[in-house]
């Protein structure tokens, strides 16, 4: 494996540094001698290619897309989205300190222009009409990108992203039937193409009320798992003694909302730095922590969570802990729905940007 290092003109055909500190912006001659007129008058002048007649606008292949200038990572085809308008669509930056913004007042409008941190390159626009989870659309010009497909992520230097795109695909299989302790009394098995995922992060409560409310999810519970002893209560729970959690299980459809999308929404409604606590609410019962049911989900939970440790969101270490999961014990009638019934009632969570 090549380290992320210096990748020279010569052999990548563009201009592209994967180390970090060696992405720099060539001379104008030398970007002029590697590049075609068009990536030079939209990397440089700020121009935009036609729609639909793009390189990459309707690219479903798997991998990233670097900075055609100074190859730094800017997008991944995980984040793409066919937005319609005939260039490639992101819903967010695969380095988010890898893009700047801007207001760009041209055209008598005020829009806010993106640009590569390094290279400096015009790259698009950003817009706030995309898709959940992030609302964003990075609308990116085919001409200031290089895409490089997951197979050729070793050679070229980008090995470090190949992990993401380890468990893409076991996400969306169908599932038609788990252990009898996995869904607690939603049934006995999942319908065919349906899934299930298990989240902790304090109060069951306020987390209901949010997971409900994503697009994809047919069904949830609040309930206890990852303690000792059965059928435990509430009364028995809060005093934290039976190692048991306050967590959600959710019944989705992946075809709507991946597992990754699940685990994005999870680190936003609540805050994964604490150790047994969120809110006022203390304990191991409060604990924040993801319980996987096979090792996709498994997989999965380690990226997000590597993820979201870097991604400069929160000030200290994510502390989310990781558990196979076991017997999920629904929770007593009156915390299902809790905040449906009372809609006045209390909760710490919300959705941070």
């Amino acid at each position: 494996m090549i380290h992320l290092g210096i990748i020279l003109w010569a052999i990548m055909g563009s201009v592209a540094f994967a180390g970090g500190s060696a992405w720099k912006k060539p001379s104008r001659a030398e970007i002029e001698k590697k590049l075609s007129p068009l990536q030079c008058q939209v990397t440089q002048d700020g121009a935009t290619e036609r729609p639909f007649e793009n390189e990459y606008w309707n690219n479903k292949r798997p991998g990233i897309y670097v900075d055609i200038v100074s190859g730094e990572p800017l997008f991944s085809s995980l984040d793409k989205f066919d937005s319609g308008s005939g260039w490639p669509s992101f819903t967010r930056p695969l380095v988010d300190n890898n893009i700047v913004t801007r207001p760009d007042r041209s055209h008598g409008m005020v829009r806010t222009e993106i640009r590569s941190k390094h290279g400096e390159s015009h790259l698009g626009h950003l817009f706030d009409d995309g898709p959940k989870p992030t609302g964003r659309r990075y609308c990116v010009n085919s001409a200031s990108l290089r895409f490089i497909p997951t197979e050729k992520l070793d050679a070229e230097g980008y090995g470090d992203y190949k992990k993401l795109f380890m468990s893409v695909e076991p996400i969306k299989k169908e599932r038609s039937e788990v252990s009898n302790n996995v869904i607690g009394d939603f049934a006995k098995k999942i319908p065919a193409g349906l899934e299930v995922a298990t989240l902790a992060g304090g109060c069951f409560w306020g987390m209901e009320e949010i997971i409900r409310g994503i697009k994809g999810v047919v069904q949830t519970q609040v309930g206890y798992t990852g303690g000792s002893g059965t059928s435990p209560r509430y009364e028995d729970v809060k005093t934290g003694r039976t190692g048991h959690a306050e967590a959600v299980q959710i019944l989705f459809d992946p075809q709507k909302t991946s597992y990754d999308d699940l685990l994005i929404f999870f680190f936003r409604m609540h805050d994964p730095t604490t150790m047994n606590r969120q809110g006022n609410d203390i304990g191991t019962q409060y604990r924040s922590a993801v319980f996987f049911y096979d090792d996709v989900q498994k997989k999965v939970a380690e990226r997000r969570i590597e993820l979201t440790d870097k991604s400069g969101k929160w000030k200290k270490p994510v502390v989310t802990a990781i558990e196979k999961a076991g017997t999920f014990w629904p929770a007593e009638d009156y915390h299902q729905d809790y905040l449906q019934k009372n809609p006045n009632g209390y909760t710490c969570h919300f959705l941070r940007d």
